[in-house]
């Protein structure tokens, strides 16, 4: 009996199979799907972001309530007041630093840089993925403030503007921790970023409002943007829609925004530089 031979193999496709050059949407939706998959296998970079804001929240609005109360009008919601610190401190600092930093070292950022694939999309992607987490750990802590009895005088609306204003900033903030992690390529470092905030979170209105500021500090407060985007947040929850206002806080992320992303893009070009 004659063995009969396996047909050749065909590298043939069928006739409406062809190959098409994915759009920027595709790639930078394939960097952020990947990214959003990681976050639940570091909660070590998500929980402390939550716990942080909730145990300052709660402290500061049971330590400080009755003695504003003593001071302010009698309308006067401390806790209106504090909410947006919380959110502030929730949403600052929170990005996909980390991940690029083990994508750098283990060579799988050189790597997709070698793929036909659009290079802003492997630093928009991670964004995207921020931009998700931001405003998971935004709700939670706007839960704890309707718990407590916040109010906002915006309504539903006011509620989205309030958690899309406080995800801007924290996106704006993500491009000093992406540039420290595209020149450094250090965990170390980019860990550390968070230290950068603090003068950001400090030197403000972050605990009183800005008629009891004085000398020096209060002339610091003047200059940082985060009085600004605690001015918009506040107005939303005690206010009303106050143009001016949301304006300037808006303008303020916009002027963070653009010397962190100016830094994160000569960082990315340096990277893409060095490693063709």
């Amino acid at each position: 009996m004659t063995a009969t031979a396996p047909p050749a193999p065909t590298t043939e496709f069928p006739a409406d199979v062809r190959p098409r050059k994915a759009g920027v949407v595709a790639d930078v939706l394939s960097v952020a799907g990947r990214a959003v998959r990681s976050i639940p296998r570091e909660p070590e970079s998500v929980i402390p972001a939550l716990i942080v804001p909730i145990f300052f929240f709660i402290v500061n609005t049971g330590s400080l309530t009755d003695i504003t109360s003593q001071v302010q009008d009698p309308g006067f919601s401390f806790k209106a007041f504090q909410l947006p610190v919380a959110i502030i401190f929730a949403v600052t600092g929170i990005s996909r630093a980390s991940t690029l930093v083990t994508d750098i070292q283990d060579g799988y950022f050189d790597r997709l840089t070698l793929t036909p694939i659009r290079r802003p999309a492997l630093l928009l992607g991670l964004m995207v993925a921020d931009f998700v987490l931001v405003v998971a750990l935004a709700i939670p802590v706007l839960a704890l403030g309707f718990a407590v009895g916040v109010r906002f005088e915006t309504g539903l609306l006011g509620v989205v503007a309030f958690i899309l204003l406080s995800a801007a900033w924290g996106i704006v903030f993500t491009g000093f921790p992406y540039a420290i992690a595209l020149k450094t390529g250090n965990p170390a470092a980019v860990n550390s970023s968070f230290i950068l905030f603090f003068p950001f979170a400090f030197l403000t209105t972050a605990f009183v409002p800005e008629e009891f500021l004085s000398g020096w500090l209060a002339t610091v407060a003047v200059y940082n943007p985060v009085t600004y985007v605690l001015d918009a947040l506040r107005s939303l929850t005690m206010e009303g829609w106050e143009a001016d206002t949301l304006g300037k806080g808006l303008l303020a992320i916009g002027a963070v925004g653009l010397v962190s992303f100016s830094l994160c893009l000569a960082a990315f070009r340096g990277r893409i530089r060095a490693g063709a």
